[in-house]
């Protein structure tokens, strides 16, 4: 039988894990501040990452991220279903499918997804969002006001479930 310190001796004299960093939730935010993108995906009821997984647009308040995206996605059935767990990686590699998954080597975070439904909040990440990708907001700003005004888009919720 190993004791705890005989283990953290033996763990860190071993190069490779001894390089091994585990991204802090202060690494997580500091991302969110640089990245113009965030890759999601939903966690199936298995606890298993759904292979739907996106790169998208994202707005953090300080605490919670805002995604708006067509209530045809994956991402917004799995929360409007109960599937309402997500894993999210904060950076920007482009496309995810191009990244060949190195994407998922990005900070990390598991959230709770929900639907926003209060008008207030909405707006606040709305406007989150026009400060943030201010030349695109031009074009998509009124298209994300409209879906989510005539319901062919929702805002969801990510909030970390641990800090």
């Amino acid at each position: 039988m190993i004791d705890r310190r005989s283990f953290i001796k033996l763990v860190t004299s071993v190069p490779f894990l001894s390089a091994i960093s585990i991204p802090s939730f202060a690494d997580v935010k500091s991302a969110m501040r640089d990245s113009s993108l965030i890759y999601l995906t939903p966690i199936k009821s298995d606890g298993q990452e759904s292979s739907c997984q996106a790169e998208v647009w994202f707005s953090h308040d300080g605490v919670d991220l805002y995604v708006v995206t067509s209530v045809k996605t994956w991402r917004a059935r799995a929360a409007s279903n109960g599937l309402n767990r997500a894993r999210i990686w904060v950076g920007d590699l482009g496309e995810w499918k191009g990244t060949g998954g190195k994407y998922k080597t990005l900070p990390q975070l598991d959230a709770e997804a929900t639907v926003v439904i209060d008008k207030s909040v909405e707006e606040k990440a709305l406007q989150l969002l026009g400060d943030k990708y201010s030349m695109e907001w031009i074009v998509w700003g009124r298209r994300f006001r409209k879906g989510l005004a005539d319901g062919s888009r929702v805002m969801l919720r990510y909030r970390p479930l641990s800090v």
